[in-house]
């Protein structure tokens, strides 16, 4: 049993102790430069296809709700009718 956990400690020291395998390239003016380019579009949809389709789908979640809500109040504020 201790073995193992030695073994897992040693892992995880090296793991964390090496310097990184790969360096990550810079993103940010990349980013910056998309973000702050002048296309028209708002800013919540300068990001793509992904963007816009999270956007989208929240609107359309959105107003399906309101509506699901308008209609439970009316229903609600009328009284059932017992037989």
């Amino acid at each position: 049993m201790n073995r193992h956990v030695f073994a897992l400690q040693r892992v995880a020291r090296r793991a964390l102790s090496c310097s990184a395998r790969r360096q990550l390239e810079n993103q940010v003016p990349k980013n910056q430069k998309l973000f702050q380019e002048d296309n028209g579009l708002p800013i919540h949809l300068k990001g793509g296809i992904s963007d816009s389709l999270l956007y989208r789908t929240t609107m359309v979640l959105t107003v399906v709700g309101t509506v699901y809500v308008v209609y439970e109040l009316v229903k609600a504020s009328f009284p059932q009718k017992k037989v």
